[in-house]
């Protein structure tokens, strides 16, 4: 495959940035995303550039820093996919392809394709820990549970923390985040005690950090990888009122 990429690049959070024009000539249908950023840098360092600065890890959809908007979409075209499991063979042969890191005041670029999502670390940090002892995991699951409950706590707790409803925001809402770090631990038993006081903190936080506010579009749900539940927003409005009017 021949494949026209245009990819943003800026040296760091005070540059002004710029797109720029690349092409590689034999890029294969098999190779992943990342894979072909592999070989576009591997490129650039063999004619003496800067490669392009991008995050990574696991490469198996589980960690969450492979933040890229592509075409216009965050991690990509196909849906329920991160952009280190999206595959070359989405694209078609000759294809321009747009490539630019999460934009929104909470992410600054660090460089490149790059960002700074510590923001999400401190809005869950500010969550806290759950007082309730749960002794070692035999006691912790032997707790009686509903099923359905369970299995939306479950759901909630998917969340990779990537940022690509931020990115897909278009006030760069962090709801759906901060709302399924905060179901997860709500819709269970251990996590009953803090419930009110944990979205308080959350809730402040994240508008510390400078989100935007959520206008219930639904992009957030529809860009996110692991496909987490608006009613997560929901509930999160319910928790955070009923907090409001237990400390009034």
């Amino acid at each position: 495959m021949k494949i026209h990429l245009k990819v943003w690049r800026q040296k760091g959070p005070e540059d002004k940035g710029c797109m720029e024009d690349h092409t590689l000539d034999d890029v294969s249908s098999e190779m992943s995303f990342l894979e072909m950023m592999d070989v576009l840098n591997q490129k650039l360092i063999k004619e003496g550039h800067d490669p392009v600065t991008f995050d990574h890890d696991c490469r198996e959809g589980i960690c969450g820093s492979c933040s890229m908007v592509i075409n216009g979409d965050p991690h990509g075209p196909q849906k329920a996919t991160t952009t280190c499991q999206l595959h070359m063979r989405a694209f078609k042969d000759g294809e321009t392809i747009y490539v630019e890191p999460w934009k929104a005041k909470a992410f600054p670029v660090i460089k490149d394709l790059m960002v700074d999502r510590s923001s999400f670390d401190r809005i869950q940090a500010a969550g806290g820990y759950v007082s309730v002892s749960t002794g070692n995991a035999p006691d912790a699951n032997a707790i009686a549970i509903p099923k359905l409950t369970s299995d939306e706590a479950f759901l909630s707790a998917t969340c990779i923390g990537c940022g690509a409803c931020v990115a897909a925001c278009k006030n760069a809402s962090a709801m759906l985040f901060v709302s399924a770090k905060v179901s997860h631990l709500d819709l269970l038993p251990q996590g009953q005690e803090e419930t009110h006081l944990r979205t308080q903190r959350m809730v402040a936080q994240m508008d510390e950090e400078g989100f935007g506010a959520c206008t219930n579009t639904g992009s957030c749900s529809a860009a996110c990888p692991k496909e987490i539940k608006l009613e997560n927003i929901a509930r999160m409005n319910r928790r955070y009122t009923g907090s409001q009017i237990k400390s009034s």
